[in-house]
């Protein structure tokens, strides 16, 4: 699995200079018997397309005249281990669709397993012949002659060709109709119209029973402490050989004016270089010595109040443990010395940014619509449109189709004054009980290295409320939440026009937070409304990819449908909805059904890495799980429609609503409709 380029350690190494793809059929002696290289590259000018080609062509001869660097092989290994060691999830998952292309051509996925001995062959091989990769790269690329240019071009009339051409195609059937086709097509409309209002019959089918759950969750003892003053939680795991690092920088000292870059700068910080290495060199770094090092914004709302929540950055990376004392390093150079003057690299990166945020809502758009709708009726959900709804895509295409960057330049060390200062921070680390002592000195040293960034400043509003982060010990390191006491909800439907045919809807309503009693009762009802009515709505009958409803932990009960050729008609099926909840037409087994879904979320499994981060992200304690889960079995039919009642009946509670999709005439005729 080493010789042939469908193998990943060319995949790697190739990658950074060029945006590639691999795939291969391999058969089971390892020989190659089809096999496919390709360079993609997007947003790129048609009168470029030569000049890529011979770029392309001048890196590849480049490789074979001077190989690759020792360090990137090194780095590419280092990452093989990495995966080798990590413990997800779906570590099972993962490897079953990592072996299923050899298994099913008839290929050994045992051997593919051992990849410790896939990495000896290929040192050796090395060893053997110092340019066994450039000639690889000569044999599969250079000299390879099965190759194919494929280009695509924009078309700004596409849509109303594809739905011109849709039009003709529709009445020229029509046409051809006969009266007996036209009455037979209406009774088999009839039919599955029949079919889908039908109650299924699920009773032959096998299921766990309510009965059948872990009544409480096992305890995950974690141990807070302090490093250079910052507060420090401490979760011993098997973790299998690595060491996983976490600190939440608090934003409450960061003025209003910065808050849309809070995004831009996570996404920058650890990609301008830092200390002696430029952004190549920190990349390569990063590889060599860390599994990952990421920045990402965080708004967590309170379990105890709807107006409360805590605004953060979160740092998180992962090593080797051998690696510690070079993570904290990389860490310890960005804290002291980023390299954030590089216009030109921040060029590129905001233009990737804005790509990648535009590109995510074709995919995930009633995410955006339902972090729209939430904006107006929470502080937190004000926030996160910010950091990450609409407002931010749009922020992010201004930014882009800036010409002079200089201004975002001198923004960017304001934040990180902000953000990366000790005086706001807490820490976590997960790892084996035999490394945790040694982590907890390196994390000593780190915050030592730092303390130069540490600064003591006020927030910028004055309504904190403190909660305890470790619910045991009120005297204690302390989350500092934002009380917004001025924020008023309200009633706003917006309407974004987009360039695709299709619609992502979303309803919002404000309720309850996580602690509250009737949480858990809108959990489950948002589950089985989902299943029971939503999805036979919007889906089946609908022509949506999907919808339905969810309980958010911010207080939020949001509808959704998703690439939905319906708009107007959506909303409709979540009105009806509620009033199929109302009236309580569901039985016992729709409820433990239900139930079951939402257990299945509840009791999923949480890697090493994960655990005891509850009361350190979110605050939410393993007492607080305990609580919730017993409020869920206890759950009624009574209940169900008490809560659909108070909470989501008309008039009952603020509500608000959002759309994104093609121009909308009936929509466009409503005055209640704000457009963006």
């Amino acid at each position: 699995m080493i010789s042939g380029p469908n193998s990943p350690f060319y995949k790697a190494l190739i990658e950074p200079k060029i945006g590639t793809d691999f795939s291969s059929v391999v058969g089971y002696d390892g020989s190659t018997k089809e096999a496919s290289f390709s360079i993609g590259l997007q947003g790129m000018a048609e009168e470029d397309t030569e000049r890529v080609k011979q770029i392309i062509s001048t890196t590849i001869d480049d490789i074979i005249e001077k190989g690759f660097e020792e360090e990137r092989i090194e780095a590419l290994l280092h990452k093989i281990e990495i995966q080798m060691k990590h413990q997800s999830t779906s570590f099972g998952l993962s490897l079953a669709s990592y072996i299923a292309s050899l298994w099913n051509h008839d290929g050994d996925p045992v051997e593919l397993l051992q990849i410790s001995d896939s990495v000896a062959r290929f040192r050796q091989a090395l060893k053997e012949n110092p340019h066994f990769l450039q000639d690889k790269v000569k044999q599969y690329f250079k000299e390879n002659t099965h190759r194919l240019t494929l280009s695509m071009s924009p078309d700004e009339a596409y849509l109303e060709k594809q739905a011109k051409t849709e039009e003709e195609k529709l009445q020229e059937k029509i046409q051809a109709l006969t009266d007996s086709d036209r009455k037979d097509i209406y009774e088999k409309g009839l039919e599955l119209l029949a079919a889908q209002s039908k109650t299924q019959d699920a009773s032959s089918l096998p299921a766990l029973k309510v009965s059948d759950i872990e009544p409480t969750i096992p305890i995950t003892p974690v141990h807070i402490s302090t490093a250079g003053g910052v507060p420090v939680q401490y979760c011993e795991q098997p973790t299998n050989g690595l060491v996983y690092f976490r600190a939440m920088c608090s934003l409450n000292t960061l003025p209003e004016d910065l808050r849309l870059y809070v995004p831009l700068f996570c996404s920058v910080i650890t990609k301008m270089g830092c200390g002696p290495l430029d952004y190549r060199q920190q990349a390569q770094q990063m590889d060599l010595r860390t599994g990952g090092m990421s920045v990402s914004t965080q708004v967590i709302p309170d379990s105890t109040q709807l107006d409360a929540y805590e605004q953060a950055v979160l740092l998180f990376s992962s090593c080797l443990e051998r690696n510690l004392p070079h993570m904290f390093q990389l860490w310890s150079d960005i804290f002291n010395s980023p390299r954030l003057d590089d216009e030109e690299r921040l060029k590129v990166l905001v233009m990737m940014s804005a790509q990648e945020l535009a590109n995510g809502i074709s995919y995930s758009g009633h995410m955006y619509a339902m972090t729209r709708a939430g904006r107006h009726l929470t502080p937190a959900g004000d926030l996160q449109e910010a950091f990450g709804g609409m407002e931010q895509v749009k922020f992010m295409k201004r930014v882009a189709e800036m010409s002079d960057l200089s201004h975002v330049v001198r923004t960017l060390p304001r934040i990180k004054k902000h953000i990366l200062n000790p005086d706001n921070m807490r820490c976590a680390i997960n790892t084996t009980p035999q490394k945790m002592s040694d982590a907890a000195t390196q994390l000593e040293s780190f915050m030592k290295e730092v303390a130069g960034n540490r600064k003591e400043r006020k927030p910028i509003r004055s309504n904190i409320i403190e909660r305890p982060l470790d619910p045991l010990s009120d005297s204690g390191p302390n989350r500092k939440l934002i009380s917004d006491l001025n924020f008023h909800p309200c009633q706003m439907k917006t309407f974004f026009q987009m360039p695709f045919p299709v619609n992502f809807v979303s309803k919002s309503i404000r309720t309850v937070p996580f602690t509250h009693e009737d949480y858990a009762s809108l959990c489950i009802l948002a589950r089985m409304m989902t299943a029971k009515f939503l999805h036979g709505e919007i889906r089946e009958k609908g022509g949506a990819y999907g919808g339905g409803a969810r309980m958010g932990g911010g207080g939020l009960f949001s509808f959704y449908s998703y690439r939905d050729p319906n708009s107007v008609q959506t909303l409709s099926a979540f009105y009806k909805g509620i009033d199929w909840a109302k009236s309580g037409q569901f039985t016992q087994q729709d409820i433990d059904e239900a139930k079951l879904a939402v257990f299945a979320a509840v009791d999923s499994p949480v890697a090493p890495a994960d655990k005891g981060m509850g009361p350190f992200l979110s605050g939410v304690t393993d007492h607080m799980k305990q609580s919730h889960r017993e409020r869920l079995f206890a759950v009624s039919h009574k209940n169900l429609v008490d809560v659909a009642e108070r909470y989501l009946s008309a008039g009952q509670r603020t509500h608000a609503a959002a759309i994104l999709g093609p121009e909308n005439e009936t929509i466009k005729k409503d005055p209640s409709w704000v457009f963006m």
